[in-house]
C-alpha cells in the first residue's frame, strides 16, 4: 500500500482504489440483476422471489464480511461518516421513504441505474442524470435550504448514539455470526427460488466489493500521513462529484468516488457485451418520461436528506451498523413497496 501510495499519491491510490472496486462492483451487479427497487416490488406483490434473493444475499455477505474485518481488527470504521458525523433521523426517515418512491417511479436506484445506462439503457441515463443534478441542488444549491432545514427536525450526534453495535452492545464477533446465519438461510432460499448459481455468486460479489471498499480505503488512511477519508460503495455523492468534475473544473480531484463511477460503468458494460445483452433502450409508450423524472428528483433529493442511496446507505452504510443507514434503507423498502401498491391501484390506460 505503501508503495501505491508513493507511486500515484493519497488521491491517485484513492481513485485506482475506486476504479477496481467499481469494475467488480459493475459485473456482480449487471450479472446477478442486484436492485432494491425490484426487490420491494416482488415484496408488494406478494411474492417472496429471486430478486429480494439476490438482495438478501449481497446484503448479509456485506454485512459479514465488514464484522469480520472488524472482528480481527482489520478494519475500524468508528472514525468515518456514517458513524462518526451528526446524522438525521428524520432525514432518514423522510429522505429514505422519498427515495424508495422515486425508485419505483424510475424503475431503478442510482446504483442500478448506472449499471443499466453502462449497458445501453438510455432512460436509465437521462434518468441519472437528472438524479445527479438534483442531488448537488440538494448538497450545495436552491434545494440545500429544504434539506438542512428536514435534517434538522429529528439530529443524532454523531459516536456512540450513532453507531448500532454500541447500543445493542454486542461484539463484532457475535454480528458476524448473525450476518453469516443470515447469508446461508439467503443463499438456501435462493436455491429454491431457482436462481441460478451464477447469479447467487454474484449477489455475494456485490457485498464482497462493500466490504472491499471499506478495507482498501482503511488501509490507505493507514498508510497515508495526510487525512484520507474512510469509505466504501455509494453512488449519489461520486455521481455528483464526477459530473461537476467533468463540467465545472479542467483539473479533476481524484478520489475513491471518483474512480468508482467510471468502475462501475467498465464492468457492467464489459460485462453485458460479454454476454451479448448490451443494447440500446429507449422511452416509449409504456415507460413515460415523466414518471422517470419525477423518480428522479425524488432520488436525488432524498439520497441527500436519508444520507445514502440504496447502496451506500442500505449496503455500505448497513454493514457499518450505522443507525441512520438502517433507519433510511427500512423507510426506503417502505416507500417503495406503498408506492408500487399505489401504481397498482391506478388502472394502465390502452392503446389503440
Amino acid at each position: 500500500m505503501e508503495r501505491l501510495i508513493d507511486l500515484l499519491g493519497d488521491s491517485g491510490a484513492l481513485a485506482f482504489a475506486g476504479v477496481l472496486v467499481g469494475i467488480l462492483f459493475g459485473v456482480t451487479a449487471q450479472k446477478s440483476h442486484f436492485c432494491l427497487r425490484a426487490s420491494a416490488v416482488e415484496v408488494a406483490e406478494g411474492e417472496l422471489g429471486p430478486r429480494l434473493a439476490v438482495w438478501l444475499i449481497a446484503f448479509t455477505t456485506a454485512l459479514a464480511l465488514v464484522q469480520a474485518l472488524i472482528a480481527f481488527d482489520w478494519l475500524d470504521l468508528s472514525e468515518t461518516r456514517a458513524i462518526a458525523s451528526t446524522g438525521s433521523l428524520s432525514g432518514a426517515v423522510i429522505g429514505g421513504a422519498m427515495f424508495g418512491a422515486g425508485m419505483v417511479l424510475a424503475r431503478g436506484c442510482a446504483s442500478r441505474l448506472l449499471v443499466l445506462a453502462s449497458c445501453g439503457n438510455l432512460r436509465a441515463l437521462v434518468t441519472g442524470l437528472v438524479l445527479t443534478l438534483v442531488a448537488q441542488a440538494a448538497y450545495t444549491g436552491v434545494l440545500s435550504p429544504a434539506r438542512e432545514l428536514l435534517s434538522g427536525i429529528w439530529a443524532v450526534p454523531g459516536g456512540a448514539p450513532r453507531d448500532l453495535s454500541e447500543i445493542l452492545g454486542f461484539s463484532p464477533t457475535v454480528y458476524t455470526a448473525v450476518a453469516a446465519l443470515g447469508l446461508v438461510s439467503a443463499i438456501v432460499f435462493a436455491s429454491h427460488r431457482k436462481v441460478a448459481p451464477i447469479r447467487i455468486i454474484a449477489a455475494a460479489g456485490v457485498g464482497l466489493a462493500v466490504a472491499l471498499g471499506w478495507l482498501i480505503t482503511f488501509a490507505i488512511a493507514q498508510a497515508s500521513f495526510e487525512v484520507v477519508p474512510v469509505s466504501s460503495v455509494t453512488f449519489t455523492g461520486p455521481a455528483t462529484d464526477t459530473l461537476m468534475a467533468l463540467v465545472a473544473s479542467r483539473n479533476v480531484v481524484l478520489s475513491f468516488g471518483i474512480g468508482l463511477v467510471p468502475g462501475v460503468v467498465i464492468g457492467a458494460a464489459g460485462s453485458a457485451l460479454t454476454a451479448g445483452e448490451w443494447r440500446i433502450e429507449r422511452f416509449g409508450s409504456d415507460t413515460p418520461m415523466e414518471r422517470y423524472l419525477v423518480g428522479a428528483v425524488l432520488m436525488g433529493f432524498g439520497a441527500m436528506l436519508a444520507g445514502g442511496c440504496a447502496v451506500g446507505a442500505g449496503l455500505s452504510g448497513g454493514s457499518a451498523l450505522s443507525l441512520t443507514a438502517w433507519v433510511a434503507v427500512f423507510f426506503m423498502w417502505v416507500g417503495a413497496i406503498s408506492t408500487h401498491r399505489l401504481l397498482m391501484l391506478i388502472p394502465v390506460p390502452q392503446h389503440s
